[in-house]
């Protein structure tokens, strides 16, 4: 890794697209925020882009406002990855450990990589990440890091998570006519989860929620390893909208509405609180109770929540995560969140924000800006392991169809 770097998050959001530039030392283990820009995205919906000229468009507006912040040009960029599209799997790679002394090598880590990643997909997917859960060395299970062990068999158990290629050749077309480069793709949970968190959460056990605008992202860790990560196709701006039905409102008034007046719990309101609608700078007028935002705003919060329990049913994790539950994104700050969450997944509940910054940290000390923060660190990440821009795959590593993906990013090592 050079003595210094440059590297530029782009969030590409739903509702909006942040661009956070941190400059990189090689003596320093924090990066230093240099400027940021923010930006309404108009050309996404559930994560994924249906308008391609507005993507690009808003794209350039938060870059340059970032590059106006920070003083850098940007022409190269770490990119978030969100939708419903994306689908975890589990997948194993077995070898058998090539040197005579029988010791593991990084070469036999990598070989059994390979083979967690030698999966059948569709000719309309592809593998966004390939990262390990835990290895096996003969008979000792739950090893996390196998090099220099001794052994005759190396197994690996692997999050295999894939995404639709039409969807994700949209949003690099995106990024590609902005006049930027794409240095590395990251699903937005796990880099929003990689700013957030402590290593001791992470060994003790640990769900991120990342409440964002059209989608909620989520991520389980437990051992110091992700073993779960899925997107849900329904975010903070779902809320919105069923309060834009419920008042029979323009939508800017029901954002409005929502943020001054919005709350996941009916019973922490006084139920003669009403809302004027004059005074909310809108053309509307009628004055309406506060308990009818807050029971459409309870009622989506807890369909979100319920989701999320799902998931955790499916890997056995219902409750049993010491470390609780970590709220990213700007829909973590809803008032009464933290209070609802403990209520229906029946675990500590806080919300997090960005940790091991230097630099302007004061304007990103904020939930929503834990993804853009994520895929800086995220690419630090994989710089120190590399000693370059390319990415190696132990440990939140980027595998994929290299074939087809070796073209689209340019630093991106086979």
């Amino acid at each position: 890794m050079p003595k210094e770097t440059i590297i530029a998050g782009l969030d590409v959001g739903s509702c909006f697209i942040r661009t956070v530039v941190a400059r990189i030392r090689a003596d320093k283990t924090k990066p230093q925020i240099l400027g940021i820009g923010q930006a309404p995205s108009f050309g996404l919906r559930k994560g994924v882009v249906v308008d391609v000229e507005e993507t690009v468009k808003n794209i350039s507006e938060s870059v340059q406002e970032a590059e106006r912040n920070s003083g850098i040009s940007i022409d190269r960029v770490v990119v978030s990855l969100s939708g419903n599209h994306i689908t975890p799997r589990i997948s194993k790679g077995v070898i058998a450990i090539s040197r005579a002394d029988g010791e593991v090598s990084k070469e036999d880590v990598d070989r059994a990589m390979t083979a967690a990643s030698a999966v059948s997909v569709l000719p309309n997917r592809e593998i966004i990440h390939v990262i390990p859960r835990g290895f096996l060395v003969d008979e000792q299970n739950s090893v996390k890091d196998p090099v220099g062990m001794n052994g005759v068999r190396l197994e690996v158990d692997a999050l295999v998570i894939e995404g639709s290629s039409p969807f994700i050749k949209n949003l690099t077309k995106c990024i590609s006519e902005a006049g930027l480069e794409i240095d590395e793709l990251v699903l937005a949970p796990l880099a929003a989860s990689r700013a957030a968190l402590s290593k001791r959460q992470k060994e003790l056990g640990v769900l991120v929620l990342d409440l964002g605008g059209g989608t909620a992202g989520i991520t389980v860790f437990e051992e110091g390893n992700i073993i779960h990560s899925c997107v849900l196709p329904v975010g903070s701006a779902h809320i919105t909208n069923d309060i834009a039905i419920g008042l029979r409102s323009d939508i800017d008034l029901a954002e409005k509405v929502k943020l001054e007046y919005g709350s996941a719990l009916l019973s922490e309101i006084n139920k003669k609180d009403v809302i004027d609608l004059a005074k909310m700078g809108s053309r509307e007028t009628g004055i309406i109770p506060r308990v009818q935002v807050v029971e459409i705003v309870e009622a989506r919060l807890s369909e979100i929540l319920e989701l999320t329990n799902k998931e955790l049913k499916k890997i056995d994790r219902q409750g049993l995560l010491p470390a609780g539950v970590v709220l990213l994104g700007g829909g973590a700050k809803v008032p009464g969140l933290v209070d609802l969450a403990k209520a229906e997944l029946k675990l500590p509940v806080q919300v997090g924000f960005p940790m091991e910054l230097e630099g302007i940290v004061d304007e990103i000390e904020d939930p929503s800006f834990a993804t853009a923060i994520g895929l800086v660190l995220w690419n630090m990440d994989s710089q120190k392991k590399s000693g370059s821009q390319g990415i190696s795959l132990p440990e939140f590593s980027v595998g994929s169809t290299i074939g087809k993906l070796k073209h689209w990013f340019r630093g991106f090592l086979p």
